[in-house]
């Protein structure tokens, strides 16, 4: 009891104001890690290994495409025999003894040549000013996608495997995964000239065509993720601790197609959604800037309503409001998050950026406190994109509106971040605390697609379902059992209590 004391005397010096209590009373586990976090909070070596260790939940914002580093890309394409562009850097398939190419193997031999391929592919030092001035942050970011995309092609089982083993070292302990498939371009190609606002007419012309690209879809998740487990041992006698962390889909369409086209990959998502329960729901991404995606943005919301009175089970987060003023005419900032949430009927947003400039945001905000759609946060990505970032990121009006917030990567490869590193700046740019982090970290499992009921009654961290209101009956380890999402919120809470426990 006496060592006992003096350990938490010494954790506690210099944070005893934060931690006013009784004489003599007890101190938390949590309230003496919160406290520690005060005081580490404007240290931010010291936070990182603190934030390193935490459990983190789920990561409900992470694009499969863009989970990879530069780094990994060069090694496929060298592994692959394939070629770098010498003005571009980009990855392209041989030859490579043509002019303006060289071979990708052999290229880390090469420093000069490596080092701006690496900045090809990724958006490394932009917001340190490295890097041609002239090209925007959102520029650069959505051309590393097809710079790098012919490295990936056959490579899709070590990318997830990637993924997954970056989430492991970073505490997280659920992905969903935004992912597509080759069958989106299959379907997308058949749609020909056929009325885009008949979606009735468009519906019947892919019908029968859409279960061998639902099967082929499944076909390819099939050996992903067998390769994923190859690679990490998961069937074996000592399975990599990424081999813990579940991972799910959201079956992705792009809005930067043509009307008709854009139904199709559309259609197929809720189909793959519908059939595979890999795929616990859909999303809709590429730049909302761009010029047909700003055309067809409405046109899109009613395209996913009418796909979600076909298939009312399959639950979507749909990018909406990565825009900020200056990008796009004021006009075009008024309506997209509203029109995700009432028109299409989004359970949560990602990014959500323009909320100030909604119209009658107020209603808005209220609206989605009201009925918990979530709003996916990744500080990184948009202040990389967008240069949004600090006081003038909205993270602080949604929390303070009640809307819930969980912290996620986006594209964690391109932007050469990770999930610590989002933790880390919600702290030292948002002022954020031990305690908002945790309520992130819950709202990450609770906001999730998984299966199941939730372990909490209403909000992650309060009462917990009556089942489980004694959380060693046997009510509850049946309750667990029949809800896989009420299992991974308890393992939470197991990982938050040793955690806590630890000494600083």
């Amino acid at each position: 009891m006496i060592r006992s004391m003096m350990v938490m005397t010494a954790l506690l010096a210099g944070v005893a104001p934060v931690m006013a209590r009784t004489q003599g009373a007890p101190v938390s586990d949590e309230a003496r890690t919160a406290a520690y976090v005060d005081h580490i909070a404007d240290s931010p070596p010291r936070l990182r290994m603190f934030l390193q260790a935490m459990p983190k939940g789920g990561d409900l914002h992470n694009h499969a495409g863009g989970a990879n580093y530069a780094e990994d890309f060069l090694h496929w394409a060298a592994a692959d025999g394939l070629c770098i562009t010498t003005d571009t850097y980009k990855v392209v398939d041989p030859p490579c003894d043509a002019p303006g190419r060289i071979p990708a193997k052999g290229l880390e031999n090469d420093y000069p040549r490596y080092s701006r391929a690496i900045d090809a592919l990724s958006t490394r030092g932009f917001e340190a000013g490295v890097g041609d001035p002239e090209v925007s942050g959102y520029d650069r970011f959505f051309a590393t996608f097809d710079a790098f995309s012919a490295a990936s092609r056959k490579n899709m089982g070590k990318a997830l495997a990637l993924t997954r083993q970056q989430a492991a070292a970073d505490h997280v302990s659920y992905l969903e995964l935004g992912a597509g498939a080759r069958a989106s371009m299959t379907v997308a190609a058949r749609m020909g000239d056929t009325e885009p606002t008949d979606f009735a007419a468009l519906s019947a012309r892919l019908a029968p065509i859409l279960p061998d690209a639902v099967a082929s879809v499944r076909a390819d998740y099939d050996a992903y993720e067998a390769e994923m487990a190859q690679i990490d041992g998961c069937k074996g006698a000592t399975p990599a601790p990424a081999c813990k962390v579940e991972t799910r889909y959201l079956y992705t369409a792009y809005r930067t197609i043509a009307p008709a086209q854009v139904f199709a990959h559309l259609a197929l998502a809720f189909a793959v959604a519908e059939a595979d329960p890999r795929f616990v729901g859909i999303n809709i991404a590429a730049p909302e800037h761009n010029p047909i995606a700003i055309r067809d943005y409405a046109l899109h919301m009613r395209m996913i309503a009418y796909l979600k009175a076909l298939h009312p089970k399959v639950p979507m987060s749909l990018h909406a409001g990565e825009l900020t003023l200056g990008l796009v005419p004021s006009r075009d900032l008024a309506f997209h998050i509203h029109d995700a949430v009432t028109v299409a009927g989004a359970r949560r947003i990602g990014h959500g950026i323009d909320i100030g400039y909604e119209t009658d945001a107020p209603a808005l905000l209220k609206r989605m406190a009201r009925d918990q759609v979530a709003v996916e946060i990744n500080l990184t990505s948009n202040a990389v994109i967008l240069g949004v970032k600090g006081r003038d990121h909205p993270l602080s009006l949604y929390r303070e509106a009640g809307v819930p917030v969980v912290l996620s990567t986006d594209d964690e490869g391109v932007s050469r971040s990770d999930m610590t590193n989002e933790y880390l700046r919600a702290v030292t740019e948002q002022g954020l605390r031990y305690a908002d982090l945790k309520q992130m970290a819950r709202n990450g499992l609770h906001y999730a697609f998984l299966p199941g009921e939730s372990l909490w009654l209403d909000r992650p961290g309060g009462a917990r379902v009556k089942a489980c209101s004694v959380i060693e009956a046997s009510t509850c380890a049946s309750f667990l059992a029949a809800n896989p999402k009420a299992a991974k919120e308890r393992q939470l809470e197991a990982d938050f209590a040793v955690f806590e426990a630890s000494p600083r």
